[in-house]
């Protein structure tokens, strides 16, 4: 049976902390690209998702992305509903395995927190296609409007995907397919995210290019 290591355990608080520090610099990052007028909408946005997404991820998302090995490999099921036997470090889970196939030396509690912060970066990415589109004004009263598509798409798009490529019960993980610093995961889902929200919002105006 593993057992809790303190080193993978210091080593892995580290990184959720470093992880969850991107999302407040990718907020600097697009805000220093676009007009003065459009920096704090920017910044509204992503820190928006840090609070929407910490939310909606322990209640519902995380359970959706690694509950449930034993299903075709598509979508998790309510196990760790409301981080329900979300604690320790998790063995016994699963059928064929005699640790579980989440069987970790990290307390799972801290595992959730790792993956919640790339549920958090990912469609924090796509407000990059909002750049110079929004008014601030005109963001605060689209919040109410991507509040929902932030929620809906984090249920609906991320936490299936998730579980497709990073639980072992996914499809693709069944595949051996391997995500280097979330390309598939965070990086392919948010840019077709981002191409539709172009799409739907049009063009930039009053905005002329250097080029």
């Amino acid at each position: 049976m593993p057992e809790l290591n303190a080193g993978d355990t210091a080593w892995m608080l580290v990184s959720t902390a470093l992880v969850l520090f991107m999302t407040p610099g990718l907020a600097f990052f697009y805000g220093g690209m676009v007009r003065s007028k459009n920096v704090l909408g920017m910044l509204m946005q992503n820190y928006f998702a840090m609070g929407l997404l910490a939310v909606l991820w322990s209640l519902l998302g995380f359970t959706l992305a690694f509950g449930d090995f034993g299903n075709a490999g598509f979508i998790g099921d309510f196990s760790f509903f409301g981080m329900e036997k979300v604690t320790g470090a998790v063995v016994h889970l699963g059928e064929g395995s005699s640790y579980g196939p989440l069987a970790l030396t990290i307390p799972l509690v801290l595992f959730c927190a790792y993956q919640m912060t790339f549920a958090i970066i990912t469609p924090a990415l796509i407000t990059g296609a909002t750049a110079d589109r929004m008014r601030f004004r005109g963001y605060v009263v689209f919040l109410g409007a991507w509040a929902l598509f932030v929620g809906v798409w984090s249920i609906v798009v991320y936490s299936p995907v998730a579980h497709w490529v990073f639980s072992p019960g996914g499809w693709l993980f069944k595949r051996g397919a391997l995500d280097f610093a979330g390309g598939t995961v965070v990086h392919v889902n948010a840019g077709i995210a981002a191409l539709a929200v172009v799409f739907v919002l049009g063009r930039r105006r009053r905005w002329r290019s250097v080029c």
